[in-house]
């Protein structure tokens, strides 16, 4: 007869493994999410969203972000309470209308932006500028249903305020911005020159929205400039590298990938186009996504490889390739886009999450890349797919990843980084993205299950979501093609222009495009677009028709030379042709002016007291 101990044991060890198998595993065994589940998971993720927002308010405010675990809060970006601008069309996408007007409120009322503090272009761009941005449009527009009353633009007039102070990153030879500047006092004469694709490629969206609402399209300009750029010193084979240098284009990391530091290069060129309507974004992506599906694409992993020569220098898959397949479905390439994201969801159903570095050589952790930060890339291209395909399975998917957060990441005040997948350690910290994107997708993901009735999928408008999970949407102020593009340089033959062309492939699911295309790709699809030529000229290149070419190796080594010709740009010693529009003024060197331009923003009432949320 077993005794009383071993019998409590075994009972215990039952109860865990039950827990175990009915918490984690059961989603795994199920036949399908119901629609019943569907609307209690959706709801379950609006609960994680105030778990998380309310820790937030109560623990950490007004400082940038939650220390879920300890109930703290910590100062990691400005020191302007971040996570309440990142959380902000969250708030209004669940129609919490009480707390997105008193978080606007109190945000018009405190924030300011003359500080002596060196930010991140990048990161104060994306959560900061695009999180004003989009609460700007939704509170000031009866159509999205949370229009508020007294609201006069004052998040506009913030945003306006930021983007001034961020200009003077962008006065570099090659027009790629520098990686940080002090939001009173410019750029330090001490800082890097060095910077990340991603960092210098990913700011088109928030900037271009900015000079469409101030119709000043210097912000515009100074961004699409910066793509010239990185485009410019793209290697032969069309791939670019992980990190550059802005003054002399000089690639100092060579890995090309779709991961780390280069990921959302490739996201913009294509939201670009499918936001603005201009073409040059996506005869960038067509060749950019050609090069990558041919170099990059180990079919369903993706490697990272010598930009040069395309030999492999990292089999790893990191957390931030996955939002790739959702790319890909905005560009109409479903079919490597499923198989991918089988691949990239393995890992999460091995693991529990998706991990910053998985070796496909030994299909093991790579050392020292073992955490998990709360990203939402994976749930991203999860959502995307479950729209395109309304597959069953991406909902079974969905539902495995809201257990692995609520059973390993779940602490007292909100959520915890993973600092070990393998151990489930936690780590005490949430970025402001968890409220910003990783919520916010799979609320959405289940909402479209149920029968969507949200500003996204049943709004008056299309939607674009920047690369932080911010709302822009397709109106005709900020979407209508803006005909811009010189054709200098382009070397058409008369005999092969289309005339009057009505179709505009961004007519198609949020504005898909078809771009599954062969190596050697030509722009093929019929947009209007005006110029010295009406009309479109099959076959031609990016380089032919916007004369920007790549810079040869040779040409580069010129460098050296360029830092002695005082005036002369790092474009014109390497030869780049940069066609601008015969109406704009614009030109590199006027970037110098614009910090100066900075108007110091009104005295502002100072208060303590929190918004009341």
């Amino acid at each position: 007869m077993p005794s009383p101990r071993r019998a409590t044991s075994a009972s215990i060890l039952v109860s865990l493994l039950f827990l175990f198998l009915s918490v984690f595993l059961r989603p795994t065994l199920a036949d399908g999410v119901t629609p019943e589940e569907a609307k209690q998971l959706r709801d379950e993720v609006r609960e994680m969203f105030y778990h998380a927002f309310n820790g937030y308010m109560d623990h950490a405010f007004p400082l940038d972000e939650l220390k879920p675990q300890s109930c703290g809060g910590e100062d990691s970006l400005g020191g302007y309470a971040l996570t309440l601008i990142d959380a902000l069309d969250t708030l209004a996408l669940l129609g919490d209308r009480d707390r997105f007007a008193a978080s606007v409120e109190w945000i018009s009322k405190n924030l300011q932006f003359d500080i002596n503090k060196t930010v991140s272009v990048f990161e104060t761009t994306i959560r900061v500028l695009g999180g004003l941005l989009s609460a700007h449009l939704i509170a000031s527009d009866y159509a999205t249903g949370m229009r508020i009353p007294t609201y006069d633009n004052q998040l506009l007039n913030l945003a306006e305020d930021l983007g001034r102070r961020l200009l003077p990153a962008f006065d570099t030879p090659s027009g790629i911005p520098f990686g940080s500047v002090n939001l009173r006092h410019g750029v330090d004469e001490h800082e890097s020159k060095i910077t990340s694709t991603a960092g210098g490629g990913t700011l088109t969206l928030e900037f271009g929205v900015l000079s469409r609402l101030t119709n000043d399209p210097i912000f515009e300009q100074v961004t699409k400039n910066a793509v010239r750029g990185l485009w410019a010193q793209r290697s032969k084979l069309n791939l670019v590298g992980a990190h550059i240098n802005v003054f002399t284009g000089e690639w100092t990391q060579k890995d090309a990938g779709i991961g780390t530091s280069i990921d959302s290069f490739y996201e913009y060129l294509l939201k670009a186009y499918l936001l603005f309507g201009d073409e040059e974004y996506l005869y960038i992506f067509q060749e950019a996504y050609a090069a990558a599906m041919q170099y990059l694409y180990n079919d369903p992993w993706y490697v990272e490889v010598n930009m040069d020569s395309a030999a492999v220098v990292w089999p790893l898959f990191n957390s931030l390739q996955a939002f790739w397949p959702g790319l890909q479905v905005l560009a109409g390439d479903i079919d490597p886009a499923i198989r991918t994201h089988i691949a990239f969801f393995s890992v999460w159903k091995r693991y529990g999450f998706t991990l910053e570095g998985f070796n496909l050589a030994t299909f093991s952790v790579q050392h020292g890349q073992r955490s998990y930060p709360l990203r939402p890339e994976l749930i991203e291209s999860t959502y995307w797919l479950y729209k395109a395909t309304r597959d069953p399975k991406y909902l079974d998917a969905g539902r495995d990843m809201v257990a692995s957060l609520q059973y390993s990441a779940r602490c007292a005040c909100g959520y915890c980084h993973i600092a070990d997948v393998e151990f489930h350690k936690q780590e005490d910290h949430m970025e402001s993205f968890f409220l910003a994107e990783t919520v916010k997708y799979l609320w959405l993901l289940f909402d479209l299950a149920v029968g969507p009735d949200n500003l996204v999928d049943n709004g008056p408008y299309k939607y674009i979501f920047s690369t932080e999970g911010h709302l822009l949407p397709t109106t005709p102020e900020i979407s209508l093609v803006q005909e811009h593009c010189s054709y200098f340089g382009a070397y058409c033959n008369t005999s092969n222009i289309r005339q009057d062309v009505a179709t505009n492939p961004r007519d198609d699911l949020y504005g898909r495009v078809g771009t599954a295309l062969p190596s050697n790709s030509r722009y093929s699809d019929s947009t209007p677009v005006s110029g010295f030529i009406k009309g479109i000229c099959p076959g031609l290149t990016h380089g032919q028709k916007f004369g920007i070419l790549y810079i040869s190796p040779g040409h580069r080594a010129q460098k050296d030379d360029s830092r002695n010709q005082g005036e002369q740009t790092n474009a014109e010693s390497h030869s780049i042709v940069i066609v601008q529009s015969q109406n704009s003024d614009y030109s590199p060197s006027e970037n110098k002016k614009y910090h100066e331009k900075l108007v110091e923003p009104h005295e502002r009432k100072q208060t303590s007291d929190p918004p009341k949320i």
